[in-house]
């Protein structure tokens, strides 16, 4: 089943921030990952609200996950450390 990895994000720190987002699409897109919302608007109806929403369609939970925990995500996601707070989650869908 395809599954959508959500990440909902506060940057406090544009510069390094910048550095992760230039790494991270390429590592995503490597994996198969496929953005369907990046930064765009959005209309905070419950919870915490974050300034940055991005979604990317994977073609299985496996997939997405393998895509987070490899060595092309997590060198970009060591510029994300530090420089934001975030959420991010996998979710399977129902397609």
């Amino acid at each position: 089943m395809p599954a959508l990895w959500i990440a909902h994000v506060t940057v406090t720190d544009d510069d390094a921030y910048g550095k992760y987002a230039a790494l991270a699409g390429p590592a995503i897109a490597k994996h198969g990952g496929q953005f369907i919302a990046r930064g765009g608007r959005f209309v905070q109806l419950e919870g915490r609200e974050r300034p940055r929403n991005v979604v990317a369609r994977f073609a299985s939970v496996e997939a997405a996950e393998a895509c987070y925990h490899s060595p092309e995500y997590q060198e970009a996601l060591n510029h994300a450390r530090g420089a934001s707070e975030r959420e991010l989650l996998i979710v399977e869908t129902t397609e």
